[in-house]
């Protein structure tokens, strides 16, 4: 029976089978470089406290524990220098990716007389997907100033990312802030990877206020806590209190036990500054391989990526060649937006042993 209505495009890493494929003819296999997915493990602290107490036994809170949002609220106020109300002003989420993907539908809702979700040209794709998924406009752009005064009237929400995956790009979160306040449009800031900065310090929109602006963070990459999901979003009481009784409806709690872990995780940073360390030293070494084999790039300023330029254009002949020659799985840039076609993704996430066993490849 054939369908007229939405047909799920193949998920981007679903794509890859093939170049997986001719990497894992390697001896040793392959070495996946492709998705962001941390190879660390948690503090054992973290993993104990999933097993402590009793909080598995009854329904979690949606908005998160007073005691999960009193640490989320800490840590921003510790590490990015913002003061949030966590009464009234902070909810947990179930990873923030599903917050990315349902939050336009949810907006929508509240505004039907609005049908675009704004989102950065070169990007974490899920941003496209959300507005699709909620029978939106997708609208990307390389500045806010180039946003069209039509497309901004139309604006449910403005996604920005710093540091930016996949280009470990800053941006500059305070004139985001002030171009959404100036147009009555929320700002919806994707800070997942602020403790991997590696051009200044961590920061966040939250410094300039919390009013029309949401901050969202995640206990996937600082944490190496991906598979627990949890995360949390903050700023606008408003519209902090609107998502937080929609959310409560659509039955999105995180679970108690990994509320009781995330605590935990969120008040210590000493593991965080030792995965800065272990990111930084990949990257080098990562560019390192990768200058050797021909292809140029730079270090980013924050996130655990690098961003490869490649010569012709042709990023997935250039994925493949990698996989050939050292048996590395990356990813092609169109992933990430039709303007980053002739881009690699490298992603700075697998032990330094792997690393080195792809790096004894280039002589072999």
């Amino acid at each position: 029976m054939s369908s007229t209505g939405f047909v799920p495009p193949p998920y981007p890493y679903d794509r890859l089978d093939e170049i997986v494929a001719i990497a894992k003819q390697h001896e040793g296999g392959a070495v996946d470089l492709s998705i962001g997915t941390p190879c660390d493990p948690p503090p054992p602290e973290v993993l104990a406290a999933l097993t402590a107490g009793d909080t598995a036994r009854g329904y979690p809170a949606s908005i998160g524990s007073l005691a999960f949002r009193q640490a989320a609220a800490g840590w921003i106020e510790r590490r990015l220098g913002a003061t949030v109300d966590p009464v009234t002003e902070l909810a947990a989420v179930v990873g923030t990716k599903e917050f990315v993907a349902s939050t336009p539908q949810y907006l929508k809702l509240r505004d039907p007389s609005k049908d675009t979700v704004l989102y950065p040209a070169i990007s974490y794709p899920t941003y496209e997907m959300g507005a699709t998924l909620a029978g939106c406009r997708a609208v990307p752009y390389e500045t806010l100033d180039e946003i069209s005064g039509d497309d901004a009237s139309r604006a449910l929400c403005v996604w920005v990312n710093s540091p930016g995956n996949p280009t470990g790009e800053l941006h500059d979160l305070a004139a985001a802030a002030a171009w959404g306040r100036a147009r009555g449009i929320p700002v919806l800031s994707d800070e997942c990877y602020a403790e991997f900065t590696w051009s200044g310090g961590p920061t966040t929109i939250l410094r300039e206020g919390s009013q029309g602006v949401l901050a969202v963070h995640s206990l996937s990459k600082r944490d190496n806590f991906a598979g627990a999901r949890i995360g949390f979003f903050a700023g606008d009481a408003e519209l902090v209190h609107y998502l937080r009784e929609v959310r409560k409806h659509a039955g999105l709690m995180p679970p108690g036990p990994v509320q009781a872990a995330a605590i935990v995780a969120l008040g210590d940073d000493a593991h965080v500054d030792v995965q800065r360390e272990r990111y930084l030293r990949r990257l080098v070494r990562l560019r390192e391989i990768l200058v050797s084999l021909g292809y140029p790039c730079e270090l980013p300023a924050g996130a655990f990526y690098l961003w490869v330029p490649v010569a012709g254009g042709d990023a997935w002949a250039a994925a493949r060649d990698l996989a050939e020659r050292i048996g590395i799985v990356v990813s092609p840039g169109d992933f990430y937006g039709a303007r980053s076609a002739g881009y690699l993704r490298v992603a700075a996430v697998q032990p330094d042993d792997r690393i080195e066993l792809a790096a004894s490849r280039i002589t072999a």
